[in-house]
């Protein structure tokens, strides 16, 4: 189950996570820690700013992991994934960074431009990138190559879908809704 720091602070975040440990349910729950909740920092909405101690009320065992590298939260995962399969619930908080706003109406004033610059300097790709050329993984022609491939596809994506038809509203309550549901579209 995957859910922002944000969602910590509200009620349905601790009945779900003292359900599941009463009942013992084999879920892994994942907080994406990326610092905000729309626009307020985790320090100024939540008494403790690590999140992944919120479990301890709950008998939950719990872990934090570097979610700026992959590797990291790919083993994370895999020891908290066997943990729920084998014991019951595990929460682990990754902490990370949203590099840009919450939505695109979102003016960015509550963080600077300098607090942006220390996070970019650990950029999961860039991480990544510097994993794959230490173990001999790859090369930087290899790695500039594949950058530039996907690049190509993704602008390719994007022109596909612009000058495509626009979807029509059942094909989006048709892919929403569970079969026999009853669309009162008509009435909006």
């Amino acid at each position: 189950c995957f859910f922002g720091d944000g969602a910590t602070n509200i009620g349905y975040f601790h009945e779900a996570l003292n359900l599941a440990a009463v009942w013992d349910l084999p879920v892994l729950w994942i907080c994406e820690n990326n610092q905000y909740g729309m626009g307020t920092s985790v320090g100024r909405a939540a008494a403790i700013e690590e999140i992944h101690y919120k479990a301890e009320a709950y008998n939950t065992p719990h872990a934090r992991v570097d979610g700026m590298d992959i590797r990291k939260v790919y083993e994370a995962a895999q020891e908290a994934l066997a943990h729920a399969r084998e014991k019951g619930p595990f929460f682990l908080e990754a902490v990370t960074y949203r590099f840009e706003g919450h939505s695109m109406g979102d003016p960015e004033r509550y963080r600077t431009k300098e607090e942006i610059g220390r996070w970019e300097e650990n950029d999961p790709i860039g991480i990544y990138r510097r994993h794959l050329l230490n173990d001999g993984a790859a090369d930087d022609a290899l790695l500039d190559q594949l950058e530039e491939q996907v690049d190509l596809e993704l602008q390719e994506a994007v022109s596909q879908a612009e000058a495509g038809p626009e979807p029509a509203w059942e094909d989006f309550v048709g892919t929403i809704y569970a079969d026999g549901y009853r669309d009162d579209s008509s009435q909006l």
